[in-house]
């Protein structure tokens, strides 16, 4: 009997938390063929097709819908296993810097799991942004950080790759207007950067309708239907949503977070990088 390889149902879960083997391929750091022969082989070691075409891309079988299940099952039981046998006599502290959208998705479960295996490693978690977390890094505050990447850095154990998505209100916006209105956080910041270089390259006419220091002000103002944003899916949650296609706006590319390591950070530190890595991509996705 053929065993399931634990590579091969990530894969899986990355097409289906992604929506498409395009992104999947992304997510998990491979090519595109790639990932096609991947899924392929899960095919033959399972006996049935999982995917099927569905409009313009793929979908699940019904065979497929049922291996999400044990997937994230055997995965679950992968990765308390590991983190047992790692942190059965670990402890210290590790403190953590991560942006909001990973303190609101994805990785609250992942530090549940790591307090859960490491029960005498105190954790310091600091949430902000990227710029002023990757100073605290390297300043030695922080033994681990997740970050928006700029470009590669020696520090990083680990790279997240997610599409970034035009959103708005539930309720859609409060006016129409010529100008398409923003709401963006003060530079610096990638996705800003990116809305502005997208438009400007559409000959997409904008104003900055709100401008926030936190994702907590661009969210009220999103939520109130004042301005659109660019961010990940990540943040499309609380009456949030994915821009409809009426609003005609340019495509954007992947966004690029990384998991940045302090030189000679305690083996604690190490372990939850290595689990952040290896999970987070997975975890915290809307629906």
């Amino acid at each position: 009997m053929e065993t399931l390889n634990p590579d091969l149902l990530k894969t899986l879960l990355a097409f289906v938390d992604s929506g498409s083997l395009a992104q999947a391929a992304s997510s998990v750091g491979r090519s595109p063929s790639a990932v096609t022969a991947q899924m392929q082989r899960l095919e033959e070691i399972v006996g049935e097709p999982l995917l099927t075409p569905q409009g313009r891309g793929r979908g699940l079988t019904s065979a497929g819908e049922d291996l999400v299940g044990h997937a994230r099952r055997i995965l679950a039981v992968h990765r308390e296993a590991w983190l047992a046998l790692k942190g059965a006599r670990a402890a210290g502290r590790v403190a953590i810097g991560t942006t909001q959208d990973f303190a609101d998705s994805g990785l609250p479960d992942l530090l549940r799991a790591f307090a859960t295996s490491h029960p005498r490693v105190r954790i310091e978690l600091r949430v902000g942004r990227s710029a002023e977390l990757a100073q605290a890094l390297q300043a030695g505050g922080l033994d681990l950080a997740i970050v928006m990447r700029q470009a590669a850095a020696p520090d990083e154990v680990g790279v997240l790759r997610e599409p970034m998505i035009w959103l708005c209100s539930q309720k859609g916006l409060a006016s129409r207007q010529e100008e398409l209105p923003l709401a963006l956080l003060d530079p610096y910041c990638g996705f800003r950067e990116a809305a502005l270089a997208a438009l400007d390259a559409a000959g997409r006419r904008y104003r900055i309708a709100a401008g926030s220091a936190s994702l907590a002000g661009l969210r009220a103002a999103v939520n109130a239907g004042v301005a659109l944003t660019l961010r990940t899916p990540r943040f499309a949650h609380s009456g949030i949503v994915e821009a409809p296609r009426e609003f005609g706006l340019p495509s954007v590319p992947m966004a690029e977070f990384a998991i940045r390591l302090r030189t000679g950070a305690d083996a604690p530190a190490s372990d939850l990088a290595a689990l952040l890595g290896g999970n987070l991509a997975s975890f915290g996705h809307p629906g």
